[in-house]
């Protein structure tokens, strides 16, 4: 005859196995979903301004401030799997020197479906300053919404569901008076 610690040991492997099947399944069939959010992301001004940065204090540098216009449906990106979006807007430029950047310049996170429709007017949350000192020669910026999937088992999938239509150029350096 079996022992009760045996039982116990059998019954708990059996469970632990289906769970991780099921967890296995669930992973899989995300793949199964495939979504095409739509939204448009349009750049309204850009305004470059010189500074100094915090972390140093005699480096002047250019500063960028974007204001862009976004709407996107993100609604099929939700399943049942999905715990939330990681949102972000980035710009994709060359410096005058060819070294490709990407910088995000704002981002939000959507837990909900009912949140996932996005009309937003808004201005960088981030510090968009170039490295080299100065946006002067810098080739225009590519700017795109992107997402990141955060299932609640499984891998994270990332893609884009916006861009601007054309390259937009950086304005010459304004004084600040």
């Amino acid at each position: 005859m079996h022992t009760v610690y045996s039982r116990i040991n059998n019954v708990s492997a059996m469970l632990s196995t289906c769970i991780m099947v099921l967890l296995g399944a669930i992973s899989l069939s995300t793949f199964v979903f495939t979504a095409d959010p739509k939204g448009s992301l349009a750049v309204s001004s850009i305004q470059v301004f010189p500074g100094n940065a915090r972390r140093y204090a005699n480096k002047n540098q250019d500063f960028a401030f974007v204001n862009f216009n976004l709407t996107a449906d993100l609604t099929p990106l939700f399943n049942w799997n999905t715990k939330q979006l990681f949102l972000y807007v980035s710009a994709e430029y060359e410096n005058r020197r060819g070294v490709k950047n990407e910088v995000v310049i704002w981002d939000r996170i959507v837990q909900r479906k009912e949140d996932a429709q996005l009309s937003v007017a808004g201005r960088n949350k981030y510090v968009f300053r170039e490295q080299s000192a100065s946006f002067k020669n810098a080739a225009p910026a590519h700017y795109s919404l992107k997402y990141n999937i955060m299932p609640y088992v499984g891998a994270l999938t990332y893609g884009e569901a916006a861009r601007t239509a054309e390259p937009v150029a950086f304005p010459e350096r304004q004084e600040l008076s």
